[in-house]
């Protein structure tokens, strides 16, 4: 699923159809090839499906194609991947329990992490064609463009548990560490290590690695250090477990056209800077401490 934010409108593109419990039990419905949600921004709450209670809104639902990335991409708007994919559910409801042990988390975000970027990197990543000899006759193969660098920038420290996996996906990458803190009573971000390039090369493409968007004080920092060293926006992916409306705003504000890739979007932040239900500490659960 897909979701573009706008001032006054949060749509989302989606191939299945959800419905609620009651519509379910009234028979089956065929999923469209593709379908179109259109509803008002106040329902952003909605998107991840969560499984607390929200308010029920009225949804208009319209045929549209929207069968890739590229089908839907603009530069004017901000869009929301969530992949409706059943391991990706699956791994975000190990990481919900707050019955799972420490190994068993930090494995299960890195699994998530690795699904995410795998989906991200669908359409984006620059390929070379040729012919090489296989053991039974030359091939017509397509390989990653090694000379577009591409880089992985997880933000310190939960951030290195969703990125953990991230070479068994992307050939080639780099990884770029930035460590961003944020006061527990301002909550406001402190940058506390940047091993960050004075300047990306060319033509990079950047995945950015927080693996939650909460009030969106550490991920606007950390895309304000990536566009300062020469990234458009275009060039940047950001890469999430969960995403809550106040960060999803923020970036929308300052940086439309931004691609990000979450498992569930929930619907509040708490006063202390938690998602709700969220899934508690990332950085701590992940790594014992």
């Amino acid at each position: 699923m897909a979701c573009s934010i706008s001032s006054n409108a949060v749509r989302c593109y989606t191939e299945t159809l959800r419905l609620t419990p009651r519509q379910q039990q009234c028979g089956r419905v065929k999923p469209t090839p593709s379908s179109f949600l259109s509803f008002n921004s106040s329902t952003i709450l909605t998107l991840g499906a969560s499984p607390s209670p929200v308010p029920r809104r009225s949804i208009t639902v319209r045929a549209k194609m929207a069968a890739s990335e590229g089908s839907i991409s603009g530069s004017n708007r901000m869009l929301v991947f969530v992949p409706p994919h059943p391991l990706i559910k699956h791994w975000i409801s190990v990481l919900r329990n707050d019955q799972t042990p420490c190994p068993i988390f930090r494995s299960a975000i890195a699994e998530l992490g690795r699904l995410l970027m795998y989906e991200a990197s669908r359409e984006w990543l620059p390929t070379v064609v040729g012919e090489i000899m296989s053991p039974m006759g030359a091939a017509s193969v397509e390989f990653i463009d090694p000379r577009e660098p591409i880089a992985v920038v997880p933000i310190l420290r939960a951030g290195l548990a969703l990125a953990e996996h991230a070479s068994t996906v992307l050939p080639a990458n780099k990884i770029y560490h930035l460590g961003i803190s944020r006061d527990e009573e301002t909550l406001l971000p402190s940058v506390y290590l940047n091993k960050l390039p004075d300047e990306f090369p060319e033509n990079s493409r950047v995945f950015l690695v927080d693996p939650m968007l909460a009030t969106g004080g550490t991920i606007i920092a950390a895309m304000d250090l990536l566009k300062e060293r020469g990234l458009s926006v275009q060039q940047i992916k950001v890469i999430c477990a969960v995403a809550a409306p106040p960060a999803l705003s923020k970036l929308n504000e300052k940086y439309p056209g931004l691609h990000v890739y979450t498992g569930i979007i929930d619907p509040e932040v708490n006063e202390k800077g938690f998602i709700i239900p969220g899934l508690g500490d990332a950085g701590d659960r992940s790594f014992g401490t």
